[in-house]
């Protein structure tokens, strides 16, 4: 089972990106999904998360700007960048809750990271 992030790359201020993340493997089921960043000499911050039921929950510092969806059915999760900040830049990284066995609990799995660079 792996997490594949997509989506980063350099990007104007004002600009906007749309970051993807696929499970794949033996997944038996998703629970919750999210989207963390981490900016250089920073710890890790949560962005934005998404539950099974596509409740959402945002940082204050995206909020009105960043958008998480879900397509449960192609097991992927989206981060919707607009308005984009110096600021924002960061690595970014996928998590997923998931069930690998019919039986049991979930495992969090992370993504590899995706740059997102915004210059001012």
């Amino acid at each position: 089972v792996q997490l594949q992030a997509s989506g980063g790359g350099l990007v104007q201020a004002g600009g906007s990106l749309r970051l993807s993340c696929v499970a794949s493997g033996r997944i038996f089921g998703i629970n919750d999904m999210g989207w963390y960043r981490q900016a250089p000499g920073k710890q890790r911050e949560l962005v934005a998360s998404i539950t099974s039921g596509s409740s959402t929950k945002y940082a204050d510092s995206v909020k009105g700007r960043f958008t998480i969806s879900r397509d449960n059915a192609k097991n992927t999760v989206y981060l919707q960048m607009n308005s984009l900040k110096p600021e924002d830049t960061a690595v970014y990284y996928c998590n997923a809750d998931m069930w690998t066995h019919s039986l049991g609990g979930t495992i969090l799995f992370w993504g590899q990271g995706t740059l997102v660079t915004v210059s001012s």
